[in-house]
């Protein structure tokens, strides 16, 4: 059956009065029936201990309990802020974080799924998108990664345009979605729509167990009204089985549901529709004033009250103990019942009929998404160019001149290659330490989903960067190297922008290692400060390598920058045979042949291109270790 029009949204309208009381364990023909039996949800909490490492434990709040959403109803999860609405969406839609610990029995259908993703959509509070794309480009970059594979263009591109239909982005499809960095002169999503792209992006693969975490929260009324009529749409004439966290909705929003779960104190108080819990609660001597709607009523009963916590405690108790007693929890028994039986009955298990992509095929989707991103943002890439072109000019006319076969000369030689070095090692190296930080939330949220792997993000914020950096490296040592007058020789330039090109991409791989390390861009920085100190004294200019003591020798072998350095020196003074001394002054050291300037800084003519086999490993190693850091890091949330 066709989703209804955006044109016929305003026309659908549901009224909190006439509920017609259901026998709710019926289950209907399509769809699946989501079930949570002693469910318990504890979060981690940190205190921290003067001197002594942090001292761990578990809170509860969620305590055991039990309930169904029926397939082709929309129940709204609501209860006051702290109430643990959101960690049970999390718990039941298995996409809780690493510092949430769940018990219970969790189940669709009666069976316990452990492909989760694969048959739920979920919603989040929080709208985070790739600013840069249009909403027609986000939408096809996120079918192409989630659809199953046999999909074909032309059932994708219908499965799109009814999407856009329903909810109503046509008139902003080609519209950047907007965010940091995003030119102002370009037309940015509202919110409203970033909550109807955010809801048609769960959309896509027409799963049949939606989750929502708070749908409605930011939005006017009109988009509120809006946004869950289409929502009920979906749950009457697809069988869909939606779950949503509301807060304090609007008697419109809230007719939208077909019934309430309402938590507090980590209990659930009531289940059914909103008419039978006014009832319940009128039963229990709880009385709604004219001037207040049924979801103010029934949130503002059972919030903590300041100065009464304990009272309202007891409440709630109460209100939960007679809860259980009641002919509502009673349904739930017989879902529950129903459920299990109809999965032991079954023998047959029902496959999850879903190929997801080819790994490539992801791999060039999120390539793609990530080109289009960095070409869009002019932070990220034109303004660094223009940069480089700028100090490469200023640098490159000090040198003008200077290039001599004399002892004054080889200074001249060694300072502008070190600039040549540190030029491509520090600004790739710091510019990376924002990356993964920056979009590690869109990166949690996508990969929760099963959209795409860990590797697959990692080698996509790699790959999409390259030629970025190589371009920053050419560009930079062209100019560089022509106004400085260095060897003019077609290898000698070829060799030393490889070079060049090698030392930018290992500052990026160690900039993304420590970028990984750390939670924070700042605390990055600090450490990798003295990091930095450290390569840079090993790199030969400032001490004579020989020379270094024990204890410190190692560290040169870390050091890009000496590997940089030692094959951009081989290159200059390779096969150069006559130096000029100075003069009038005998008593200073004179190199007088190339080799003496290699043996000056402990270089050796041979080391060419193991200098660049070893830039080779260290960006290999840089990067390993950065996606080891990188997994903790997915663990740790």
């Amino acid at each position: 059956m066709a989703l209804v029009p955006a044109t016929e949204i305003n026309q659908m309208n549901f009224s909190t009065k006439g509920f017609v009381k259901e026998e709710i364990w019926e289950q209907p023909e399509d769809g699946s029936t989501l079930t949570w039996t002693d469910l318990s949800i504890y979060v981690r909490c940190k205190k921290p201990r003067m001197l002594r490492p942090a001292k761990f434990s578990y809170k509860r709040i969620v305590n055991n309990v039990s309930g169904a959403v029926q397939a082709g109803h929309m129940v709204a999860l609501m209860g006051p802020s702290g109430a643990g609405k959101s960690s049970m969406l999390c718990a039941l839609g298995h996409r809780y974080h690493g510092g949430l610990l769940v018990t219970g029995d969790v189940r669709v259908n009666g069976r316990r799924s452990n492909s989760m993703h694969l048959i739920s959509g979920y919603m989040h509070q929080e709208d985070l998108f790739i600013g840069a794309l249009t909403v027609q480009e986000h939408l096809y970059f996120m079918a192409n990664l989630r659809m199953d594979r046999r999909t074909s263009k032309t059932a994708m591109k219908a499965r799109l345009a009814e999407l856009v239909n329903v909810l109503g982005l046509s008139d902003c499809l080609n519209s950047r979605i907007g965010g940091i960095g995003i030119d102002s002169e370009h037309v940015v999503l509202s919110g409203g729509e970033r909550k109807r792209l955010s809801f048609a992006t769960e959309c896509l693969t027409d799963p049949p167990l939606l989750f929502c975490d708070e749908p409605t929260t930011g939005l006017d009324s009109f988009n509120a009204i809006a946004l869950a009529t289409v929502m009920r749409h979906m749950a009457d004439s697809r069988s869909k089985t939606i779950l949503a966290t509301v807060h304090q909705p609007s008697p419109d929003v809230l007719a939208s549901f077909h019934s309430i779960i309402l938590l507090a104190e980590g209990s659930i108080v009531f289940c059914g529709t909103p008419q039978d819990a006014l009832d319940f609660f009128q039963e229990q001597g709880y009385k709604m004033s004219r001037q207040c709607s049924v979801a103010e009523f029934l949130v503002s009963t059972v919030a903590p009250t300041p100065g009464a916590e304990r009272e309202t405690e007891r409440a709630v108790r109460d209100l939960s103990h007679h809860f259980a007693l009641s002919e509502h929890n009673k349904e739930i028994d017989m879902i529950l019942n129903y459920q299990y039986q109809m999965a032991k009955e079954t023998t047959e298990m029902q496959e999850i009929n879903y190929k997801e992509p080819f790994w490539i095929v992801k791999l060039y989707w999120l390539c793609y998404r990530a080109s289009l991103e960095v070409l869009r943002n002019p932070n990220v890439q034109w303004i660094r160019i223009f940069q480089k072109v700028l100090i490469a000019v200023m640098a490159g006319m000090c040198y003008t001149g200077a290039m001599e076969l004399t002892q004054a000369g080889v200074q001249a030689v060694q300072g502008a290659l070190f600039i040549l070095v540190t030029e491509n090692t520090f600004a790739p190296m710091y510019a990376f330490l924002a990356l993964f930080p920056m979009q590690f939330p869109l990166f949690i949220r996508e990969y929760n989903n099963g959209t795409y792997s860990a590797l697959q993000f990692y080698l996509t914020k790699i790959i999409s960067n390259l030629p970025g950096l190589v371009l920053e490296a050419a560009v930079f040592t062209t100019i560089f190297y022509y106004l400085a007058g260095l060897r003019e020789t077609f290898y000698a330039f070829g060799m030393v922008m490889l070079v060049t090109i090698l030392c930018i991409n290992v500052s990026s791989a160690c900039g993304a290692m420590f970028s990984t390390a750390f939670d924070s861009p700042s605390f990055a920085m600090a450490y990798l400060v003295p990091f930095d100190y450290a390569v840079m004294i090993t790199s030969g200019l400032f001490i004579k390598l020989s020379s270094l003591p024990s204890y410190a020798y190692w560290i040169q072998y870390l050091s890009w920058l000496m590997y940089s350095y030692e094959s951009m020196t081989i290159l200059q003074w390779d096969d150069v045979e006559n130096i000029t001394c100075t003069v009038d002054q005998p008593y200073l050291p004179c190199a007088s042949s190339g080799i003496q300037v290699l043996d000056n800084y402990s270089f050796s003519i041979d080391h060419l291109f193991p200098d660049m086999y070893a830039m080779i490993g260290l960006y290999f190693g840089f990067h390993i270790i950065a996606f080891l850091f990188f997994i903790r890091k997915i663990k740790t949330h």
